[in-house]
Formats: C-alpha cells, structure tokens, sequence
C-alpha cells in the first residue's frame, strides 16, 4: 500500500478505542493527523505523544462535533496547523443500550445529535474544505442488517449516516472525493462493553463466523486501505468488518 505523506487527516472521536487506532494507523502511513475530543484531554494528549513518539505529526484539538459551530472550528483549525485537509475519519459515538419503550426524549435527542447530526455538519464543511481527490470513511455499524433489541435507536442514528454518505459520495464525485462507510461487528472497546454482561459479549463472539469479538486493528487496517490511492474506485459503499455475523 502505498504511503500518506503528504495527506493530513481529521479523525474524530480518536482519543481512546476505534479512533485511536485508526489514528494510528493513519499516521504510521506517514499521515498528519488531527486527534478530536470533547472532554478528554489527557486520553488525547496520550494518543498524540505516541504517535510524535515514532515520528509522526499531529495536533489534538477540542471540538464537540455535535455543534456546527465547533466542527467549523475544527476544520479551520486544522487548516491553520497544516495547511490543508485531505482524509475526514467520523469515528465519533454513543452507545444507547435500551428498548424503545424505556428511551426519554433527552436520551433520543443526544445520540441523534452525536450519532448522525455530527456527521452531517462534518460532511457540509468538508464540501468546500476537503481537497479534490480527498477521502471521507464514516462508521456505520453492523446492527444497521440486524434486529438486535435495545439497539432501536442507536441503530437508526448509523442508517441514516449509511444514506447520508451514499448521496455525498454522489454530490462529491464530481471532484474525486470517496466517501464510503465502514461497519463493525462487536469491537472489544469500552463503548461496547457498557451495559453488557459477560454473557452478552459472549454471545456476540459466538454470532460471529470466526468466533470472536473484533480488535480496534481490524477496523484500523480497512479505514487505512479505503484512505488510501488502492481505494480510488470504491466509493458510496458500506463495507462490514465484522467476522462474518450476517
């Protein structure tokens, strides 16, 4: 594969799990990365002294992407470090774990605001800020095919981002843009963990093909390919990393 130098790359959400590793990965290929968070500034610091640790570049910068006025703040502070913006990664999540009788309208309002709205005020700034010939991956999630209970919600947030990174993909296409969305089965993050059993986890290990739960990594390596020149052709798709849970 080849390298990303000379790219610079948004990843949000990346101060611990999935995004951290995609981070990661990222900047190992020789990207400049853009380490988002909303609270956790030590976790984001950590991330970013790892990844200058081994050579890389990066900066950790404060957004909540669920205000549209902190995601343009993002992008324009990612404009004034590095000059341009090449790979937007939307990682960023909550996890709501409760059937659709038992969920309050604050609970519905917060994940459709960091879950979907997020996105879509990431991909409008992206519009006029990502580079020709740039890359988007959003994460989606496998529960988008399955009818898993307590998932109401937070499965309809990652179908909407699913449609919404179709049609960008189309309105972009014109300037060599992808935009494609990824989708994980179980991932062993603390974002899955919450609320589960170890009875439940173990039950989603045995749903998988492979029998297992995932790693950060296994989602880290597919972002890295669809960012990268090999994935020029493969745009609007969803792809699930999931180890074969149908």
């Amino acid at each position: 594969m080849r390298s990303l130098h000379g790219k610079v790359a948004i990843v949000t959400g990346s101060s611990r799990g999935i995004g951290a590793e995609i981070a990661f990965a990222l900047a190992s290929a020789g990207a400049k990365v853009v380490i988002n968070y909303v609270e956790n500034k030590p976790a984001a610091d950590k991330v970013c002294a790892a990844i200058s640790g081994t050579g890389g570049e990066c900066v950790a910068v404060q957004a909540d992407i669920s205000d549209p006025i902190a995601v343009r703040r993002l992008f324009d502070t990612t404009s004034e470090y590095f000059k341009q913006i090449d790979i937007l990664v939307n990682n960023a999540g909550i996890l709501l774990f409760k059937e659709i009788a038992d969920i309050q309208d604050d609970e519905f309002n917060r994940i459709v605001d960091v879950n979907f709205k997020s996105v879509f005020y990431t991909l409008r700034e992206a519009t006029t800020k990502l580079a020709d010939h740039g890359r988007v991956v959003n994460i989606s999630s496998t529960v988008t095919r399955m009818m898993l209970p307590k998932y109401g919600a937070y499965a309809a947030t990652k179908a909407a981002v699913e449609q919404l990174t179709r049609i960008f993909a189309r309105e972009m296409g014109k300037r060599g843009i992808t935009a494609n969305t990824v989708s994980p089965g179980p991932v062993d993050t603390e974002l899955f963990r919450a609320g589960k059993t170890a009875a439940d986890i173990e039950r989603m290990a045995t749903m998988a093909a492979l029998g297992r739960i995932g790693a950060a990594s296994d989602i880290a390596k597919v972002v890295l390919f669809l960012v990268s020149d090999e994935a020029c052709w493969v745009t609007g798709q969803d792809i699930g990393v999931n180890g074969g849970i149908i």
